[in-house]
């Protein structure tokens, strides 16, 4: 009698957990299918902007996720399966899965931009960097802050809204600027190499900046009320946190990289150092500070060993996954309905993050002997923003610093300022020299080489040769996001840009320095002859054959 009693709750639960495996299913293949979609519309949008507006891939994925998001196509009822992004109560239009695949982005993004920085480069041009990218990063931070108070969508200065409003201003992206500088040949000018080195000074500014706010509006969050004796402690909890961090990375780094070079596994290496990188963005986040600060402690740490070049192919395919994904996510996260009545708001916020940047640091470059014209190209070579004011913009969204309205406003700056850019850049770099005095305006000349090859492919592989002779000379050599491969190649002083478009390989050398890069390229050429020399010498295919068969029968 009690097994025919139990028999109905048997039935139950085995419905129940049928109807759970279902539901789980549902929900995978929906997540698959989602994926899927982000994939092919990211690429496509990137695709077709990169073709045919000559612009950079990213605006592409951000306007497909706004195309494909919640709040546009996502929503459409597909008969028999419903919406493909259905858009999710609370502050984010997308599922938890989708947003926390765009977080574990940043983390490559930054773990990466840190290992894109040479900290030579990065002491040498200390004075100039610190002076430019200060002074940039102060205007865009209370002019960012200042527009948010002056249309009422933050109470104080002290709000947190007008705080990550002031944060999103703030972030440089260094990648657009250097394509173009490199394209037209301008990397290694004073105006191209004091870009660069501002830039990476404002992203370090610019991300212990970030610690500090998130900092101060947790301690807001609590219900505490923040004076500047507690600034103070938020300010140097967070500096503290970041400078032990650095120095322990800094110290151990090359203590890491000889123990890893044990392994002989490239993989096996790349993938302990992504995993050191996300260990540390959990510790950040786990000390009250954003996690892309711990990934691009990391970078910056491993920046310095002799595994760079390594953990950047490596991660390439990472990267190129992963990043379009990051993008496309970012635009599905905006509420066209929320930022209704700020479109007006968000067009005077982007002007005045423009302002900023040209300002901000086109003042203070001249007094770094640039010229007003030097000045203005300094400024303009700062205004794109783009991935990071994205990551700031997502850390505030998250917390419930900033609403989906203020979201859409920092996809429209960064949009916005990165079609902006170009042109400006363009140009400002028109003219002549732009810095004082005759003597320095010479060294800023450059000298160009361009070497032709009967194919692509030998071009191709000349090309990796030379840049792997750069890199054993001590020189730090990054690939840009550009359509044609191209490297900018620096030292102390010494700046270097190399492009590889077809048969032709063009290599950019500052006038100074032109005897350094063509002594270090016919080194590389002489090597590769006495190489053909040698394999003229070997026997021929059929030959060599011959002679294999004939010894295995001796």
């Amino acid at each position: 009698m009690e097994t025919i009693l139990a028999i109905p709750g048997l039935l139950l639960a085995s419905v129940a957990e049928h109807a759970v495996e279902r539901d789980m299913t549902h929900l995978m293949t929906q997540y698959i299918l989602q994926l899927a979609v982000i994939m092919l519309a990211a690429r496509m949008g990137g695709f077709l902007v990169k073709r045919y507006l000559n612009g950079p891939a990213a605006l592409g994925e951000l306007a497909a996720g706004m195309a494909i998001g919640p709040c546009a196509l996502g929503a459409w009822h597909i008969p028999g399966w419903g919406a493909l992004f259905p858009p999710v109560a609370g502050i984010f239009p997308v599922s938890t899965e989708l947003y926390a695949l765009a977080t574990l982005a940043s983390i490559v993004l930054l773990f990466l931009s840190g290992l894109e920085t040479d900290l030579r480069v990065f002491l040498h041009y200390s004075v100039a960097g610190i002076v430019v990218g200060t002074g940039g990063l102060l205007a865009s931070f209370f002019l960012g802050a200042w527009c948010a108070l002056l249309f009422n969508v933050a109470d104080s200065l002290m709000d947190p809204s007008a705080l990550f409003m002031g944060a999103m201003a703030t972030a440089t992206s260094v990648s657009l600027p250097a394509r173009i500088l490199s394209e037209k040949r301008k990397m290694a000018s004073p105006e191209g190499v004091t870009i660069l080195a501002a830039a990476v000074f404002d992203d370090v500014l610019g991300i212990i900046a970030l610690a500090i706010i998130v900092g101060m509006s947790k301690t807001m969050a609590s219900g505490a009320v923040m004076d500047w004796g507690k600034i103070s402690v938020v300010a140097v909890k967070s500096i503290g946190f970041w400078l032990i961090l650095m120095a322990a990375g800094l110290l151990l780094a090359k203590h890491i990289a000889r123990v890893l070079k044990l392994l002989r596994s490239p993989n096996t290496i790349a993938a302990i150092c992504f995993g050191l990188a996300l260990l540390l963005a959990g510790i950040s986040e786990m000390a009250g500070l954003a996690m892309i600060i711990g990934a691009y402690i990391m970078g910056l740490s491993l920046s310095g060993t002799d595994l760079v070049y390594e953990l950047q192919e490596q991660l390439q395919g990472v990267y190129d996954f992963i990043i379009p994904v990051f993008f496309c996510v970012m635009g599905m996260l905006v509420n066209f309905a929320a930022m209704k009545g700020l479109i007006f708001f968000g067009l005077v916020y982007t002007v005045m993050c423009i302002i900023s940047k040209v300002a901000g640091c086109g003042i203070p470059a001249l007094f770094m002997k640039f010229t007003p014209r030097g000045a203005f190209r300094v400024g303009a070579g700062m205004v794109p923003r783009a991935e990071v004011t994205l990551i700031v913009a997502g850390i505030g969204l998250s917390a419930g610093y900033i609403g989906p309205n203020l979201f859409g406003v920092a996809v429209m700056m960064a949009m916005l300022t990165t079609v902006a850019a170009p042109p400006m850049i363009l140009s400002a770099f028109r003219g002549g020299s732009g810095v004082r005095g005759e003597e320095t305006a010479q060294e800023q000349e450059l000298s160009t080489a361009v070497l032709t090859f009967p194919s692509a492919d030998m071009a191709e592989f000349i090309c990796a040769r030379i840049t792997r002779a750069f890199r054993n000379e001590e020189f730090f050599v990054h690939m840009l996001d550009s359509d044609v491969p191209t490297y900018q190649i620096r030292k102390e002083d010494m700046a270097f840009s190399i492009v590889q478009d077809d048969v032709h390989i063009t290599i950019s050398m500052p006038l100074q320095y032109e005897h350094v890069g063509r002594l270090i390229v016919l080194e590389e050429v002489l090597a590769l002859k006495d190489l053909l020399d040698s394999a003229k010498d070997m026997q021929s295919p059929d030959q060599m054959g011959t002679d294999l068969v004939s010894n295995l029968f001796v």
